[in-house]
């Protein structure tokens, strides 16, 4: 896996997606199709990936050695 294009999220709004946590840092999964259309595919609470609008989100940096952590938590 290539670690360094993954990207990851973070929830600032759930209204009306009731398996997302607010504050909590989703990795984006890729689905084009769904970004063509301002939406974003995460592995939402339910444990199964979803599309969300992409406003839902917002685009953060994570540190190489977090990364790391994050996606082998996963």
């Amino acid at each position: 896996m290539d670690t360094e294009n993954v990207k990851f999220v973070l929830c600032i709004d759930n209204e009306g997606c009731e398996d997302l946590e607010v504050r909590k840092i989703y990795e984006v999964l890729p689905d084009e199709t769904a970004e063509k259309d301002d939406y974003i595919r995460v592995i939402d609470e339910s444990g199964e990936d979803y599309v969300y609008p992409a406003s839902c989100f917002y685009p953060v940096e994570i540190a190489p050695q977090v990364r790391e952590t994050l996606l082998h938590a996963a």
